[in-house]
């Protein structure tokens, strides 16, 4: 089974094409970083113009890098939501035409599924139900997924989603964007514990999440404080602290919390993904509690973390497997909100 799948959720244009739901026949990603980073963040309207742009030559280079023809391709996939409705459109609408012109079948893929799908590419299937954080920059949710695909929904965030906190963090310092890969780069030669920022770990046993709070603290502290310097000369404090202190906090409440579903859960395995999951802190610190607890610990490749198509084409391919194809893709519409 060789599927093509297509994602343009945000403000990635990305085109893959994958045989048996895990062999990577090709993986092409037009990144549209350079283009937001003058906002300190994306920006719907320049996102979909700059999917337009891109989404037809993505899909060139996806199927010459596969070395397929159109023939060969069993099924079109493509990421119906959630996401940036204009965004989606573009990808969705591409993957409906080439469904329609080629009388191939269709498959609308969950965003989210397609997260959580990443953290088994590669790898055996797995048999048992694990919980699963699902953390970027515009999801942070746990879920706890059954061994025949069924997701059950445990907590989300009440405010911003852990991305973007960094980005907001990021832009508050006029570090760029991606803001995320910008704090972990800068945090690295930090102290962590140099200043104690609120963990929101809202009331009991919730497992819900709230980001707002630190990224005003972090506002706050600045604003007392004046602006960090890059080596804390003349009594001024530290970047490096300032950030690897702000990281800690997050990555603090996302271990926790997760730890915390997968007890309440009764399950010996987690798995961590989204764009932060590649934050080398958030790595570190689950590997280690995986020791400590005992877990099974499930993590992407890196470069399968943020955006791409080859999760959406491998969650097609377990949807075909659990429920066949859409019957009529010509009246599938893109879905901003879908958990």
């Amino acid at each position: 089974m060789i599927i093509l799948g297509v994602e343009s959720s945000c403000d990635e244009t990305a085109a893959a094409v994958v045989e048996d739901g895990s062999r990577v026949l090709s993986d092409v990603v037009a990144s549209q970083a350079a283009l937001h980073g003058p906002y300190g963040g994306v920006v719907p309207e320049l996102a979909s113009r700059k999917h337009v742009e891109a989404i037809l030559p993505v899909l060139g280079e996806a199927m010459h890098e596969a070395g397929v023809t159109w023939g060969q391709v069993d099924a079109i996939a493509a990421t119906q939501g959630p996401g940036l409705v204009g965004a989606l459109l573009v990808g969705l609408s591409a993957a409906k035409a080439l469904a329609y012109a080629l009388k191939k079948p269709m498959i609308a893929v969950n965003h989210l599924e397609g997260h959580i799908q990443a953290a088994f590419l590669g790898r055996d299937e797995l048999t048992r139900p694990f919980v699963c954080l699902v953390v970027s920059g515009g999801h942070t949710a746990l879920y706890r997924v059954d061994p025949d695909g069924t997701t059950s929904f445990l907590g989300s965030t009440r405010d911003d989603a852990a991305g973007e906190a960094f980005d907001k963090v990021a832009k508050l310092l006029a570090l760029g964007y991606p803001g995320g890969v910008e704090i972990e780069r800068l945090a690295a030669g930090g102290d962590p514990h140099a200043f104690n920022f609120p963990r929101a770990y809202i009331d009991g046993q919730s497992l819900e999440f709230s980001f707002s709070g630190l990224k005003t603290s972090v506002a706050n502290f600045v604003r007392r404080n004046g602006p960090p310097s890059e080596s804390g000369e003349q009594g001024a404090y530290r970047l490096a602290d300032l950030l690897a202190s702000f990281q800690e906090a997050v990555v603090d409440v996302l271990v926790n919390k997760t730890v915390r579903a997968a007890g309440m859960c009764s399950v010996g395995d987690i798995a961590v993904v989204g764009g932060v999951a590649a934050n080398l802190r958030l790595r570190e610190r689950f590997e280690e509690e995986a020791g400590m607890h005992r877990f099974r610990l499930h993590l992407p490749a890196r470069r399968y973390c943020t955006d791409n198509a080859v999760m959406i084409a491998a969650a097609a391919y377990r949807t075909w497997k659990r429920s066949g194809f859409c019957l009529d893709p010509v009246d599938l519409d893109a879905r901003s909100r879908w958990f």
